[in-house]
């Protein structure tokens, strides 16, 4: 299976192996079993292709599966058709739900037509094995286990979780972000944050009203933590003696090495992408307002222009230019673009440290009026800036031509 096709889950590896110490041997049971599992997905080609039609065009209609705790997709039965009624099964109902609200806001948000742009169904499969720990999206469909109902809950409970891992699919037909060390990373940021961008259209929340965490629903309530992961406070979603601490490091002073396995999180993707998240976080109150409408289209926009292997500071300076395409060179949505890579550690080529920082709040505290002479330096730059990354854009284009 390439690095953009692969099973995408939600539920990271270093959190399964911790809940194979717990003192519960059904919770342990429980995460093995989903390991072995998971580990035998990641190694069979066929489960991509394992339902006939699941990818053909219709308008991202939708239809849910039963797979009874089966792990045949085959064989699950029908639950719930686009125009089928409501089921008495809640969690066919949350999967349908989620599934068309991440269709309808990548529609109406970005007149995007399903996750490949092209209409493709979105067939959804609960009950998916015997207190399955995960749910994942394998390139065709989206999956959902149970959980062990100890300490992970049925995982069609959380809207972002699901928006999550469609977004993969997303990523998959746009920039193909390979699946390890920072590639990767940015691959699971980029579902972090659509996945959290849902959730916030749908509850019609701004930036400083969100929660900004991922997976706040997938725990059950006797389990103390907040969420798998906080995109506003990496490293504090969690601290509890199941799990320890959150471990997402929230600046490249803290970026964590880890092997380019499975069992190193495929160089530490669910890790890292903490750093990216935090600064998404950062652009979006610092613009204000709705996030899917200014940093959600910097950053769609910024996913459409990347290619497969864009580490972390590929995707800053790509950020910085497609905000000044947006919304103009040295606008308040540029500088706190370039203000929040600078924050979480990731350099933009062409511009001081800290000067974007320093004009950003300048701005904010006069609400945005008369930002031209507190500006004025910041603006130069990033003139200066957009002009040599254009020239570089052409150049490149021109070497691909004559190839």
């Amino acid at each position: 299976m390439s690095r953009t096709s692969r099973l995408n889950c939600i539920i990271p590896p270093y959190l399964l192996k911790k809940l194979l110490e717990s003192e519960d041997a059904e919770v342990r049971q429980a995460a093995l079993d989903t390991m072995l599992t998971t580990a035998r997905l990641r190694g069979e080609r066929a489960v991509r292709s394992s339902f006939a039609g699941a990818a053909a065009p219709g308008h991202g209609r939708r239809t849910v599966f039963d797979v009874e705790e089966g792990s045949f997709l085959p064989a699950a039965v029908l639950a719930r058709p686009e125009d089928g009624p409501e089921s008495v099964d809640e969690p066919v109902n949350r999967a349908f739900d989620g599934l068309g609200l991440t269709r309808d806001f990548y529609n109406e948000v970005f007149q995007r037509d399903s996750i490949d742009g092209r209409g493709m169904r979105l067939d959804g499969y609960v009950h998916y094995g015997v207190k399955f720990n995960n749910a994942f999206w394998d390139g065709r469909q989206m999956v959902f286990g149970d959980g062990d109902g100890k300490v992970l809950g049925n995982l069609t409970g959380s809207l972002d979780v699901i928006a999550h891992e469609l977004t993969h699919g997303v990523t998959e037909h746009t920039a193909g972000l390979e699946y390890h060390n920072q590639s990767g990373a940015l691959n699971e940021s980029i579902s972090d944050v659509f996945g959290s961008l849902v959730k916030q259209w749908s509850l019609k929340q701004s930036a400083e009203e969100a929660d900004w965490l991922i997976g706040a629903d997938v725990w059950t309530p006797g389990i103390d933590a907040d969420a798998l992961r906080s995109m506003k406070a990496p490293g504090h979603a969690y601290n509890n003696p199941l799990f320890g601490k959150d471990p997402q490091p929230d600046r490249m002073g803290k970026f964590i090495h880890l092997p380019d396995t499975d069992e190193g999180d495929s160089g530490g993707v669910h890790l890292n992408s903490g750093i990216p998240n935090k600064a998404f976080y950062l652009t979006a109150v610092g613009i204000g307002g709705f996030a899917w409408e200014a940093a959600g289209s910097i950053w769609f926009e910024s996913l459409k222009a990347s290619g497969a292997t864009a580490q972390f500071q590929d995707f800053a300076h790509t950020t910085l230019q497609k905000a000044g395409e947006l919304f103009g060179v040295g606008s308040a949505e540029q500088s706190a673009v370039l203000a929040a890579w600078q924050e979480v550690e990731v350099p933009v080529n062409g511009v001081r440290t800290r000067v974007a920082r320093a004009r950003s709040l300048a701005a904010n505290e006069n609400g945005g009026v008369g930002r031209q002479d507190g500006l004025a330096a910041l603006t130069r730059q990033i003139g200066e800036l957009s002009a040599k990354m254009t020239a570089l854009t052409k150049d490149v284009k021109a070497l691909k031509a004559t190839r």
